[in-house]
This record gives structure tokens, C-alpha cells and sequence, in this order.
């Protein structure tokens, strides 16, 4: 049973089809498609859910980046090699975008 994904997942992932529709060799409606199906397919999944409020935020921000890139699954497997020390929980973090990599199949 899938659901709506909350605004604080969406929306970024949104936003960010919407940065990468600008270039000419991409149609929006469809990378706005994907990226929501992406955000469904996260919500759905456990891969977020043991973040708190600010590390959630940022993961978000960074998935959606990282997904709009030529290989988004090495570019999420490189940010979880590096994963930023001022999280809350880094290793948490970085669990979840190991995660998500699994979970969205990269």
C-alpha cells in the first residue's frame, strides 16, 4: 500500500526536477514524475524514518541532488562515503542514503 509523501520529502524532490528541467535534453513533466515516484518509493520505505527533523532535511536535500545527477547511484554512494560530521547521527545518515540506493534500486 503506498502514500502521499509528506510536503518535506516532495517538495525537494520536486524542486529539484524542476532545476534539472531547465536544460534543454529534459522533459519536466517526466523527471517531475520520477522524482515523485522516488519520494513515494522513500516515504514507503524505512530508509528515513530513525532521522531526526534537521538530519531528515538534509539527507532529503542531498537525495534529491544526488538523483538528478548523470549516475545517481554513484553520486549517493560518494556522498555516503563522505557523509558531513555535524549531523546528529552521521552513521544514521549515512545508513539511509545506503538505503535509499537499495531501496530505489541504484
Amino acid at each position: 500500500m503506498s502514500s502521499t509523501p509528506p510536503p518535506d520529502l516532495l517538495d525537494p524532490f520536486l524542486a529539484a526536477a524542476d532545476t534539472v528541467g531547465t536544460r534543454p535534453d529534459v522533459d519536466t513533466g517526466l523527471a517531475r514524475e520520477l522524482m515523485a515516484e522516488a519520494a513515494e518509493v522513500l516515504h514507503n520505505s524505512l530508509a528515513l524514518d530513525h532521522l531526526d527533523a534537521h538530519d531528515r532535511a538534509l539527507a532529503v536535500s542531498a537525495l534529491a541532488a544526488d538523483l538528478t545527477s548523470l549516475d545517481p547511484g554513484a553520486a549517493v554512494r560518494a556522498r555516503a562515503a563522505g557523509v558531513d560530521d555535524t549531523l546528529h547521527d552521521p552513521e544514521g545518515t549515512r545508513g539511509s542514503y545506503l538505503a535509499a540506493v537499495q531501496v530505489l534500486g541504484l
